[in-house]
């Protein structure tokens, strides 16, 4: 049975946000006190007394035609509110009943669907009695809570949500997140979850059936909301002309010849001097983060523009965290005069311009036309094929052994040269090889960049980082 979704919807500013992060568990929303900060849906999986279930977290209903992106944000939570299977009707406690309460109870009476009116910011038993007033919505009895403290009447919230889940939906083992009211009032930071190098999964060969995630970060309006609202089928992020649009790093799930993608559309990234501390500021480190938590990562750039130090800072960024990589030149349509040889004269020339990411395929495309979009995911999920490659330590040995013959390592000024005993390869995601040698001091940045260009001529990886370690034989 597939899992039940529950859209959480309101006004700006009364809280659906800080609702989202304490049931996940983490602070995957930006929350700030200025209206407007959320404007797309975010999805996350979450679980309540067994029940597993999908909650959406939208922007806030604003019905004033004047108000920046008022009416996409509105789009975007009719298309939650229609795939909901329960939804969680948020007010103010505080402020009270408002106008534009009133015009969205009306919009979801006519849903058919279950709606629990949440009463938030109820922080002082004395506060209770504000909750009279709005049984004047018609939704029903208003259920307190504080959503900022997390106490108990957020899990009465949450019990009243899986109530309506089907008995069998149930699983007979809760995780740790979610399983009881404690466990809400007392998770205040993001959890992180780092993997052990010698985790024997982390040296597994991607079989190319598993869950990918891809994120698409580069400069503000480069197309990167365009693209995944192409690929994924479906207007799931607010498209416009005004940079920074995009708040959250908004995942999106699709199947894709079977297997299960995830994009990650990420906000535009500026440079530091132009980024705005709040909402902005939040976004950008949400974009960061994006690229540490997913597979692949897609710079995007604009092909109707040149390539500038933001991009290469990204470039550079992506390398270090040590992720596969795709670089996708978008609005490829706006370019005149498209032949085979531009393509890779221009190649050539992101590659050069763009050191960090040289490994990295270019995919000329057009999210307007859809020009090759898909060959995006396709060029992605080679990308996580070759992260996550290994090579045998026989191999290895011989490869380093004839290319220290070919090219014999320099000297140092004392005349010591570099000698290579053995290597053998000790992870993947990315491919890292170990070399054993009499001193790693003598171990030059050009000369491991020579082996690293033998390593890439003879198995690949294209795509992927490559890390060379050198260790001294006494260590």
């Amino acid at each position: 049975m597939s899992r039940k979704i529950v859209a959480i919807v309101g006004r700006p500013n009364v809280g659906k946000s800080t609702f989202f992060n304490r049931c996940i568990g983490a602070r995957h929303a930006i929350v700030h006190d200025v209206a407007g900060v959320t404007r797309d849906r975010l999805y996350h999986d979450t679980d309540w007394a067994g029940h597993e279930f999908l909650l959406v977290d939208t922007g806030g209903i604003v019905l004033d035609p004047s108000v920046a992106f008022g009416s996409e944000i509105f789009e975007q939570v009719k298309i939650a509110v229609e795939e909901a299977d329960v939804i969680v009707f948020m007010v103010d406690g505080k402020e009270g009943l408002h106008g534009t309460d009133k015009e969205v109870a009306n919009l979801l009476r006519r849903t058919k669907k279950p709606v629990i009116l949440a009463v938030n910011k109820i922080d002082e038993q004395k506060e209770l009695v504000n909750l009279s007033e709005f049984y004047a919505l018609g939704i029903g009895d208003p259920l307190p809570l504080s959503a900022m403290r997390g106490s108990g009447d957020v899990g009465d919230l949450l019990d009243k949500i899986v109530e309506g889940f089907p008995k069998s939906e149930a699983k007979k083992k809760t995780g740790k997140k979610n399983g009881s009211v404690k466990d809400l009032a007392e998770t205040d930071e993001e959890e992180l979850v780092s993997l052990d190098e010698s985790d024997p999964d982390q040296l597994m060969e991607d079989d190319g059936t598993g869950p990918l995630s891809i994120a698409i970060v580069g400069r503000p309006n480069v197309g990167k909301s365009s693209m995944v609202n192409y690929l994924c089928g479906k207007q799931r992020t607010i498209v416009s002309d005004t940079p920074g649009t995009t708040r959250d790093a908004i995942d999106t799930r699709f199947s894709f010849h079977g297997r299960e993608i995830t994009l990650i559309d990420t906000a535009g990234i500026r440079r530091k001097s132009r980024v705005d501390y709040g909402a902005e500021a939040f976004a950008v480190v949400r974009s960061l983060k994006a690229i540490d938590r997913a597979d692949v990562v897609a710079l995007m750039l604009d092909a109707s523009g040149e390539i500038t130090d933001q991009d290469k800072k990204l470039a550079s960024r992506i390398e270090e965290s040590g992720k596969a990589a795709v670089i996708v030149l978008n609005k490829w349509d706006l370019v005149q005069n498209k032949t085979s040889r531009l393509m890779n004269e221009l190649s050539a020339q992101i590659k050069m311009e763009l050191r960090a990411l040289s490994f990295a395929d270019v995919v000329f495309a057009s999210a307007l036309t859809h020009q090759r979009a898909t060959k995006v995911i396709e060029v992605a999920m080679l990308a996580a094929e070759q992260t996550r490659r290994r090579i045998t330590t026989g191999l290895l040995n011989q490869l380093f052994n004839e290319a220290s013959a070919l090219v014999p390592p320099p000297s140092s000024k004392r005349g010591k040269r570099l000698r290579i005993y053995y290597a053998t390869q000790v992870a993947v995601a990315p491919p890292t090889f170990v070399l054993f040698v009499n001193d790693r001091a003598l171990l030059s940045p050009n000369y491991a960049v020579y082996l690293e260009r033998k390593l890439r001529e003879a198995f690949g990886f294209v795509g992927t980082a490559i890390r060379i370690i050198a260790r001294s034989k006494k260590e």
